[in-house]
């Protein structure tokens, strides 16, 4: 391994500090820059599915995750007014067998503790926001607001879906806004579990809607994402306020027990934000630069994958630039060959069940939700939002495939 590889990562997110943990457990040097005084990772629960935990364990986070985290029974859709039950989905008891490592429902600011814990302090910093990256024969300079300026073998931009990284690389522009909005909230436990919620991830189907909730904290909070359709510009903000009214006028007519759980929620800690999504890129990387996660490759929540997609290509990019000894050209093309065709096809298909969870007409729902039971009978460890792809997917055995990126050269 080139001992003297520099990386500069800019941007202090599960995505950024996924990466700051595999390059440091593969000791090669980085410097990650957050432009927040201190890690502060904001939102609610996060779903850490099979493909992102098998890479947690490589990390070394086995314990960890198990700490903080929260096993469901199962999967489970209803439908938004009768609550009747569309498909159940086991886990708990089976994705280990079927999918090799467990289902987790974390909070993600615990999920952030743990994949920065131990990093070094003299690696980080903090106040500090990226304005511009330039692109030398064979390095590239990361340019900050306060005048400095950092210089590495690889710069890395996981600032998020408005990436300054991504703008210098490859041009401005804006992410659109899909006219899909989401409301967030934790509901404390006091005695689990709640008899309106079940032990399990909960997906409630109805006219263009959907809501999903789920334990976090072990069982002791309820994590509320609730998505709608609206014609209304709604602002990029997870720290945006709305209020438990809000929320209950929105979902007016819903199933008793999805109303009684938005009724437990506090009207000061119950926010909104507009959904925003870019079309998939072709290429990532120029010169010694390139992108992870949001910044790479942003994507609707409808598939549960926006963080597992950052964690994963943390890793594939660590684990590359080891297998090519620090070679970076060689590198990131086998970085992107392995993650471009996955990443655009999560993107997708997440837009995808954003149409399918919220389809509007009668006759439409029945449909759909006759041929979720229909699969269901077929096989009883069928996933009810036909997810089988993304979980099997195995980021830790990418040097295997590197090779054939190599032999491409």
């Amino acid at each position: 391994m080139k001992t003297s590889l520099r990386v500069g990562i800019v941007g202090g997110g599960i995505g950024g500090v996924a990466l700051a943990r595999s390059l440091w457990r593969r000791g090669i040097s980085f410097h990650l820059f957050e432009q927040a005084a201190e890690f502060r990772e904001v939102g609610a629960g996060i779903q850490m599915t099979p493909n992102a935990v098998k890479v947690l364990k490589s990390l070394g986070l086995e314990n960890g995750i198990e700490q903080v985290g929260f096993l469901p029974e199962a999967m489970v859709g209803r439908s938004w007014e009768t609550g009747e039950e569309l498909f159940r989905t086991p886990l708990k008891d089976t994705f280990v067998n079927l999918f090799g490592a467990e289902y987790y429902h974390v909070h993600r600011a615990d999920l952030h503790s743990i994949l920065a814990e131990g990093l070094p302090e003299n690696c980080i910093t903090f106040n500090v926001k990226c304005v511009d990256v330039r692109l030398k024969d064979d390095r590239a300079v990361a340019v900050f607001d306060n005048g400095s300026e950092f210089e590495a073998d690889l710069i890395v931009g996981a600032d998020g879906i408005r990436s300054v990284v991504r703008g210098a690389l490859w041009g401005k522009d804006a992410p659109a806004f899909t006219g899909h909005m989401c409301w967030r909230a934790l509901v404390p436990v006091d005695s689990f579990p709640l008899p309106i919620v079940l032990p399990a991830v909960t997906f409630w189907f109805g006219p263009k809607a959907h809501v999903v909730t789920y334990y976090v904290k072990g069982g002791k909070a309820v994590n509320i994402v609730a998505c709608k359709e609206t014609d209304e510009w709604v602002k990029e903000s997870w720290t945006e306020p709305s209020s438990t009214q809000e929320l209950l006028q929105a979902y007016d007519g819903w199933h008793s027990d999805l109303i009684r759980l938005f009724e437990r929620t506090d009207n000061s800690q119950v926010f909104k934000w507009g959904l925003y999504d870019r079309d998939p890129m072709k290429q990532w990387s120029k010169g010694h630069a390139t992108l992870l996660g949001d910044a790479a490759h942003p994507m609707l929540p409808y598939l549960s994958q926006g963080a597992a997609m950052a964690i994963e290509d943390a890793y594939v990019l660590s684990e590359a630039l080891v297998y090519f000894d620090g070679n970076v050209p060689l590198a990131l093309k086998a970085y992107e060959t392995e993650r471009l065709s996955r990443t655009r096809d999560v993107q997708l298909q997440s837009r995808e069940r954003g149409r399918t969870y919220h389809l509007e007409t009668p006759e439409e729902q029945r449909r759909r939700d006759l041929a979720l039971k229909e699969r269901q009978a077929e096989n009883p460890n069928a996933v009810g939002i036909s997810a089988e792809w993304v979980y099997e997917y195995d980021a830790t055995t990418c040097p295997q495939r590197f090779r054939k990126s190599a032999a491409s050269v």
